[in-house]
């Protein structure tokens, strides 16, 4: 498939829709290299990430368990399954982190732009390979720091949840045309 029809059929996959079958190191090394070529402000590569699987994602959710009761100050059955079904659904589960640059140059928002763009090359060359995937943030990711021992100024911006899927993905669509957002000067 081209590039504009795989950016079109590129879809959130959730861990609900994941079946049983493994993602192969081959597939992953692939998707993890296509980050690597993200554009970035003056080649700070600030991307990072931490890829867990079997007991080491099952490990995370129960930290994520335990400090969201800490956070919300009583154990929630509720919230627990929530957090523990998407890890458990998932066959692997990526941490995805920035590296900010010392001294803000260039500025933390062109690096979680790079990051974002580094996110969007693994979903594409996910979706030339049929492994659903799906990027989440929640509101438990200032949490992680302790779990990963991150680098002094290193953070975690989300999750990459994945796993493959089967059955075709419903087709994409878009409240309005691209016309519709773009002013042209052009004299």
């Amino acid at each position: 498939m081209d590039i504009f029809e795989l950016i079109e059929k590129r879809r959130s996959v959730f861990p609900k829709q994941y079946n049983e079958e493994p993602i192969l190191k081959e597939e992953l090394d692939k998707i993890l290299a296509t980050a690597n070529w993200a554009p970035n402000h003056k080649h700070t590569e600030p991307w990072r990430f931490k890829v867990m699987q079997g007991e080491s994602k099952l490990k995370l959710a129960e930290f994520l368990v335990e400090k969201n009761a800490e956070w919300e100050g009583k154990p929630s059955s509720f919230k627990r399954k929530k957090i523990m079904s998407k890890f458990e659904q998932s066959h692997t589960v990526i941490a995805i982190c920035i590296q900010k640059s010392p001294k803000g140059k260039p500025p933390e928002w062109e690096e979680i732009s790079a990051v974002a763009m580094a996110v969007q090359n693994m979903w594409l060359a996910c979706t030339a390979l049929n492994i659903g995937s799906y990027w989440s943030s929640p509101s438990l990711i200032n949490l992680v720091d302790d779990f990963f021992n991150l680098k002094e100024g290193e953070s975690c911006l989300g999750f990459f949840y994945m796993g493959k899927y089967d059955g075709e993905l419903q087709e994409g669509k878009r409240k309005s045309s691209v016309d519709t957002k773009i002013d042209y000067f052009l004299d």
